[in-house]
């Protein structure tokens, strides 16, 4: 327990970089006249994206990585981003909260040995400049790299292999993976096929590519020494980050963020996201988001701009020998199930307290981390197959995923400008003069409280909300989402202040 603990206290996020391509656009789409989408969305084992290539290669004698290497790093883009200064920053640099955590303020000036001015997820100063990778994913100019790498930067430029250099449009984001795509005006560009990183094999040789210390063009070799990896880097408050990372030995260094994992075919098996280091570089293992799910939030941001968010409705719990022996089970394997929402897709397919999931679609899932991997393929009104024990007997169900409003109706994306109208009263974007004087990110302003039903709540007009139940609210539509969600429990704690500057927590619906 010593041992883990001192792991988990070790992991941090990587400053990583690099790139790899990954296909052309349109070979993103499903053909209509062959796979309509009717059919994709109930087979579990099609993706949406373009299909998953199986590699069976055999090591040769004499291995080299010569031909893999020769496929990947004319792909690789290096990331590099810019940072406006905000009201109350200094110009001296700002380490990456990811990394702050882990370290403290001695690894700030052990970093500078390398970069005199830092870099944004890889220890980036605010109002200063930032340094990661990304991989083509189409042919026209799309990349993926880490939300991490681009995350609030003011402007992004990507540098090709050949030192070609364009300005980078945000396409979107999606922090629960640490996934986010970029776009660039021009065709076509060098690029390579997702791998399908279910059939990799622990013990299998991989390459990691990427921009480590602005040295572009890096490729080091390990081999996959675990798969499912939950490192718990990516903490954030609703619970919905996804962590089923490939564990390598590949070498990955500050810069490499974003930066590409590939087979011997030079196939893209993963994203290099985070390294375990005691310094903040590499000393031992790294971690990569899995193609199976990047090519689904790629997929999902291209055509939805916001990821589709499938979830089965259970709070589970790995089954260990503490819990066999508590609950007198007959098995080891699977996740258990705590508890379920009785409006939840696990609630209508019978899965009930109690239970053991041991499966989905077949697959085997023995960690909270697999089973949510495994869910995260797919959107929500997709079904899929889960196996699960109850007391001796072996049980397969159908579920039909909701999203996390408890619907099965596909998301789409409100505008964070919008006005919500929701239970009489009316939510405004909090103006950036507002925004600035407060020192707030996003929030909801409440105007017509008098009319509607939160008038007994104690809520007045201009009240900003800045958080529910301790999320984060930066638009007005989370006002919407996060309300409903908490209708299934008791009530909700809403917190915010007043332009004032006075802060205020009132409860929403909860019993006296």
């Amino acid at each position: 327990m010593q041992t883990k603990q001192m792991m988990l206290g070790l992991l941090t996020s990587a400053v990583l970089g690099g790139g790899v391509a990954v296909g052309g656009y349109k070979l993103l789409e499903p053909d209509p006249a062959t796979a309509p989408q009717a059919i994709l969305a109930a087979d579990p084992n099609v993706r949406y994206t373009s299909e998953l290539r199986s590699s069976r290669y055999t090591v040769p004698e004499g291995l080299n990585f010569v031909a893999a290497a020769a496929s990947a790093t004319p792909a690789v883009v290096h990331v590099m981003t810019e940072y406006a200064p905000s009201r109350n920053e200094s110009a001296q640099m700002q380490m990456d909260p990811f990394l702050r955590q882990f370290f403290g303020d001695q690894l700030e000036k052990q970093y500078e040995q390398y970069h005199g001015r830092g870099g944004r997820g890889e220890m980036a100063p605010r109002g200063g400049e930032g340094s990661g990778s990304g991989v083509i994913i189409a042919a026209n100019g799309y990349i993926v790299t880490n939300n991490h790498v681009i995350e609030k930067a003011s402007k992004i430029t990507v540098v090709l292999d050949d030192k070609r250099k364009f300005d980078a449009e945000l396409v979107g984001t999606d922090p629960n993976t640490d996934i986010a795509v970029l776009k660039v005006k021009a065709d076509n560009l060098p690029f390579i096929k997702y791998g399908n990183s279910d059939e990799v094999r622990v013990g299998q040789w991989v390459l990691a590519v990427g921009n480590p210390f602005s040295l572009n063009s890096t490729v080091t070799a390990g081999i996959v020494s675990a798969k499912g990896r939950n490192i718990n880097i990516l903490r954030r408050e609703d619970n919905m980050s996804i962590e089923s990372f490939i564990q390598t030995d590949a070498a990955v260094n500050p810069g490499n963020s974003g930066g590409a994992l590939v087979n011997l075919n030079g196939d893209l098996i993963g994203v290099n996201s985070a390294i375990a280091s005691q310094t903040g570089s590499y000393v031992g293992y790294s971690f990569a988001v899995p193609s199976s799910i990047v090519s689904k939030v790629v997929d999902d941001l291209l055509k939805y701009k916001v990821v589709q968010r499938a979830l089965l409705g259970v709070s589970i719990r790995e089954v260990d020998a503490a819990l066999a022996s508590e609950k007198k089970l007959n098995t080891l394997n699977g996740v258990y199930v705590m508890g379920r929402n009785d409006k939840s897709a696990a609630a209508a397919a019978g899965i009930k307290e109690g239970d053991i999931i041991t499966e989905i679609n077949g697959v085997a899932v023995n960690t909270s981390s697999q089973l949510q991997e495994q869910v995260a393929r797919f959107r929500p009104g997709d079904k899929i197959k889960v196996t699960y024990l109850r007391g001796e007997s072996r049980n397969t169900t159908t579920a039909e995923l909701h999203n996390a409003a408890g619907t099965n109706a596909v998301v789409r994306e409100t505008p964070a400008d919008a006005v919500v109208n929701y239970e009489g009263a009316k939510f405004a974007p909090v103006p950036a003069r507002t925004q600035r004087s407060l020192d707030l990110e996003g929030g909801a302003q409440i105007s017509g409280v008098k009319g509607s039903n939160f008038k007994e709540t104690g809520i007045a007009d201009g009240f900003i909300i800045t958080r529910i139940d301790k999320r984060a609210v930066t638009k007005p539509a989370d006002v919407k989402r996060y309300l409903e969600a908490a209708k299934d429990n008791s009530g909700a704690l809403v917190e915010g202040v007043y332009p004032d500057g006075r802060k205020a927590y009132y409860p929403i619906g909860q019993s006296e």
